[in-house]
């Protein structure tokens, strides 16, 4: 014989067919609570270096090449270097329209710019190239951080067609400049004798 069901206020007691409900699992994982920030001022001043001590340097802004076209490439120092710059200068220089300066100026100023930057005994250079108002830039960066050695300069300014240059050290290495005139070079004849 069986037990009659157990029976309350609503009627027979029945196990249910179904389990029992379950939460669904969590989709995120609960997250550790953040720390805190420290609500005290912690300020310190430095003192200035001594006779003994380093001095604090000035960082310069980084080199900013803007409302312009440019170029630029990075070398891998080598005997070649400079032949393979002055290549890619030349086929730039000359796709953006400019005639001037010759080939002959345009491989002398960067030979001498990649040169200079390759004695710095830097693994790679970078050489960026830049136009404007009838001008054009070419900078070499050696990024090795060796002093300003200005015997290039007079070099460069020897160069037809150079209207400036300079070389300076900031916190990317040292870098080497020439600005370039692309007008056609005026030519001098002598006046005829009488």
């Amino acid at each position: 014989m069986t037990d009659p069901p157990a029976m309350d206020d609503k009627g027979p007691k029945v196990p249910p067919t179904y389990p029992p409900r379950t939460p669904p699992p969590q989709k995120k994982p609960a997250e550790a609570p953040r720390p805190k920030p420290s609500t005290t001022l912690v300020t310190s001043s430095l003192p200035l270096p001594g006779p003994q001590q380093a001095c604090l340097e000035v960082r310069r802004p980084r080199m900013a090449i803007k409302d312009r076209r440019a170029a630029n490439w990075a070398l891998t120092t080598y005997p070649w270097t400079a032949a393979h710059a002055v290549r890619r200068v030349t086929e730039t220089v000359r796709s953006w329209g400019y005639a001037h300066p010759e080939g002959d100026v345009l491989a002398q100023t960067v030979c001498l710019l990649v040169d200079a930057a390759t004695v710095d005994e830097g693994r790679r250079i970078s050489v960026h190239l830049a136009d404007q108002d009838g001008m054009l830039l070419v900078v070499v960066l050696s990024h090795t951080r060796t002093g300003a050695d200005d015997t290039v300069l007079s070099d460069l300014a020897a160069v037809p067609g150079t209207a400036a240059c300079g070389t300076d050290t900031s916190d990317e290495g040292r870098r080497v400049w020439a600005v370039l005139s692309t007008e056609r070079p005026r030519t001098y004849t002598a006046a005829p004798a009488r």
